[in-house]
C-alpha cells in the first residue's frame, strides 16, 4: 500500500458491515435467556489437575457459583482427600503426574466408600479415545479443554437430581448409590444388577 492509497484510505467512508443473520443475532441471547439449573449452594466439589492455572479457574468458577471446592495437583493427594472427606463432585485431569487419571478413576469406582461420586474426566489431548475410554471404566462426562463457564456448567447439569445434588449417570436404569446427601428414597431401593 503506498503513501497516497494510506492518505486517501482515510477519506473514503468505512465499508459496510453485513447485517448478522437472525440466528447468529439470535444465538447467544437463547443461552442466556434459558435459566442455568445449578446445584444446590455448598455442594462440594474437589478438582484434581496439575495445571495451577486449570484449578484455580475452576475453583473461581464453582465458588462464583456457591460450591465448596478443595484442589490436588496430583491423584495421590486428590484420593487421599477424597478418604478424608467424599466430595459430591469430582473434576479429574487424565495426564497426571504420577497416578494418572485412569488409575485413580479405576480406584474411585472399585471403593464402595467412594464409587457412587460423579467424575468429569478433563483433558487437553484432541482424540476421542481418550473420552471413549473414561466412559468404560466409569466417568460420567468428558470435558476438554480449553473449556467455558457455559461448558462446565452444562456438563454439572447434566448430573442434578430433582434436589439438584450432583448424581452419577446410570445406563441401565439403577438408583444411584446412597451418599452422605442421598434422599431416604434412593437408598430404599436396590441396584439393578
Amino acid at each position: 500500500m503506498s503513501i497516497f492509497d494510506r492518505f486517501l484510505g482515510g477519506a473514503r467512508k468505512p465499508a459496510a458491515r453485513p447485517e448478522p443473520s437472525p440466528a447468529q443475532a439470535a444465538a447467544p441471547a437463547e443461552r442466556r435467556k434459558r435459566t442455568r439449573v445449578n446445584a444446590r449452594p455448598g455442594t462440594k466439589a474437589l478438582i484434581i489437575d496439575d495445571s495451577p492455572t486449570v484449578v484455580a479457574a475452576l475453583r473461581k468458577v464453582l465458588r462464583s457459583a456457591g460450591y465448596e471446592t478443595r484442589e490436588a495437583l496430583d491423584a495421590e493427594h486428590g484420593l487421599t482427600l477424597i478418604a478424608q472427606e467424599p466430595p459430591e463432585l469430582i473434576f479429574l485431569d487424565i495426564i497426571l503426574p504420577g497416578m494418572n487419571g485412569f488409575n485413580a478413576l479405576r480406584m474411585i469406582r472399585k471403593t464402595p466408600a467412594t464409587q457412587h461420586i460423579p467424575v468429569i474426566m478433563i483433558s487437553g489431548n484432541e482424540h476421542a479415545t481418550e473420552q471413549f475410554y473414561a466412559n468404560r471404566i466409569g466417568a460420567d462426562d468428558f470435558m476438554k479443554k480449553p473449556f467455558s463457564r457455559h461448558e462446565i456448567f452444562a456438563r454439572i447439569e447434566t448430573l442434578l437430581d430433582a434436589q439438584f445434588v450432583p448424581r452419577r449417570r446410570s445406563d441401565t436404569g439403577a438408583a444411584p448409590a446412597p451418599g452422605p446427601t442421598a434422599p431416604l428414597a434412593a437408598a430404599a431401593t436396590p441396584p439393578v444388577p
